[in-house]
């Protein structure tokens, strides 16, 4: 798992942007300018969103990540080899449908088209 696989599973997905706003080297994937995904300097995994603290707990307690740094306890870190690419792959992309879901009606449209 790298961050080329990362981006092939992002760049696809509505309205999801890739910027480095703080710089350094970041990946900070967003979609109506709130982040679903993140791969920090370091390079060394991805944080996502989970849909709750416990949910994010649970796959800590079961090896599938680790507590995501600088990120709220609902954010989950997988470092690189973690988890199998399907299992991945669908992390992101429920961490996307979390972060879409919160958008406005109207985002979400213009997103859509």
């Amino acid at each position: 798992m790298t961050r080329d696989l990362v981006q092939t599973i992002c760049a696809p997905l509505p309205g999801a942007e890739c910027s480095d706003p703080w710089g350094g080297g970041h990946d900070a994937w967003k979609v109506g300018g709130k982040m679903f995904a993140c791969i920090g300097a370091a390079q060394t995994g991805v944080s996502v969103k989970t849909d709750s603290i416990e949910q994010a707990q649970f796959l800590i307690e079961m090896g599938r990540g680790e507590k995501a740094p600088y990120f709220h306890r609902s954010w989950l870190f997988i470092p690189w080899n973690r988890v199998p690419e399907d299992e991945l792959r669908d992390r992101i992309e429920t961490s996307y449908r979390i972060i879409f879901g919160g958008l406005t009606g109207k985002a979400q449209r213009e997103i859509i088209g």
